[in-house]
């Protein structure tokens, strides 16, 4: 696992999950930033991923995109950063990153376009109601400091980023369960080294396509 890693990405984007996952992995890498004004678009990305969205990793001929599969992929590259249960412990694990990626993304993403599914929308879709879906992650962080079990791990890097950004933009409520998971996140030396990265690669968007992995 030698192999340089090239982070594709635009600092304002879920690309900064996987920067952060980077800074936690602590193995060199590089960054490509790319715009929103075609060069995500461009035959030359699209090769990388067709979907055309950031983030993308290429770790020597393996590609990666998707921005939870790209956590999961990292901590098992390197273990030794120790981001991923042993095996044999990773039920709440692969739990709590994949309702991460799933109904809670879907359910945040749907809210921001102010879309609420009727009853009958409600029994099609993985994620039922946002409501539903808070409560239940609210429930989960109730007295905890990590997501699934005792130790911090890529399920936090996902599923941490998304509460901190949602807090920030008024997706969801400052519930004392979310405020105290985050606050316990926000500070580790990865994190601010990943935002102080940011604020120097590019200012803040003032409206932008969601890039979605």
């Amino acid at each position: 696992m030698d192999k340089e890693i090239t982070l594709y990405t635009n600092p304002w984007s879920r690309g900064a999950i996987a920067h952060w996952m980077l800074e936690e992995v602590g193995v060199p890498y590089r960054i490509e930033v790319l715009d929103y004004k075609g060069q995500m678009k461009t035959p030359q990305y699209l090769a990388i991923n067709p979907m055309g969205k950031v983030p993308a990793i290429v770790h020597g001929n393996r590609v990666v995109t998707e921005t939870a599969a790209i956590c999961a992929y990292l901590a098992d590259a390197f273990p030794e950063a120790g981001l991923a249960p042993p095996p044999a412990e990773r039920a709440a694990y692969y739990r709590w990153l994949f309702f991460g990626a799933g109904p809670m993304e879907t359910a945040l993403s749907l809210s921001a376009c102010d879309f609420e599914p009727t009853p009958e929308q409600q029994m099609q879709m993985g994620f039922g109601t946002k409501a539903r879906v808070l409560d239940t992650l609210a429930d989960a962080l109730r007295d905890r400091r990590h997501i699934a079990g005792d130790r911090f791990s890529a399920a936090d890097v996902y599923v941490g980023s998304f509460v901190g950004w949602s807090m920030q933009f008024g997706t969801i409520d400052k519930r004392p369960e979310f405020v105290a998971y985050w606050d316990g996140l926000k500070d580790r030396p990865a994190h601010r080294r990943v935002e102080e990265q940011t604020e120097r690669m590019a200012p803040p968007p003032v409206a932008q396509e969601t890039s979605q992995g």
